[in-house]
């Protein structure tokens, strides 16, 4: 059985969301000097990049960029982070994936980061399809989308070329 794929956002579509998110978690922190943006590996880690990249063209915070890795088929296991945890203590932290399903990935994310001090913190997503299991929620979102428990979104971050996709 051949899977069809529908397009929900289009490159265009997907700079205009990130640029969205960026200006938005530069309002949630406009008095602060420097601000992390903790990707969740692989596509999270892409979306924090491209944040990054337009948050220094509009804002004056320092965009510090953490990744974050798990397994996210056994996110029970080790979550680990690019940076040393006295790197974000007591700083505005941002936890950001491609896409929120079930918020497991994002709960587990958002865990590791409770063993230190932080002075905010905050999660964005590019796509929330709201079939949580857990009391997360995204603070920034690009597009939020009901869909059924048996679809799925696939996001395609390629150079010129970024797309959403139902599947």
């Amino acid at each position: 059985m051949k899977v069809k794929l529908e397009t929900i956002l289009d490159h265009t579509a997907i700079q205009h969301k990130i640029k969205r998110i960026a200006y938005q978690i530069y309002e949630s922190n406009a008095n602060e000097k420097e601000v992390i943006l903790a990707g969740i590996s692989k596509n999270g880690y892409i979306l924090a990049q491209r944040l990054a990249d337009i948050l220094k063209e509009i804002s004056p915070i320092v965009t510090i960029l953490c990744e974050v890795k798990m397994n996210k088929k056994q996110p029970l296991g080790t979550v680990t982070t690019s940076l040393e945890a006295t790197q974000y203590e007591n700083k505005s932290v941002v936890l950001i994936d491609d896409v929120l399903n079930s918020g497991t990935t994002l709960i587990y994310g958002v865990k590791h980061f409770l063993d230190v001090p932080l002075k905010r913190f905050k999660t964005a997503v590019l796509v929330n399809r709201n079939h949580k299991k857990y009391p997360v929620k995204a603070d920034f979102k690009g597009i939020s989308l009901s869909t059924s428990l048996n679809e799925s979104v696939k996001v395609v971050f390629e150079k010129g070329n970024d797309t959403a996709m139902l599947e």
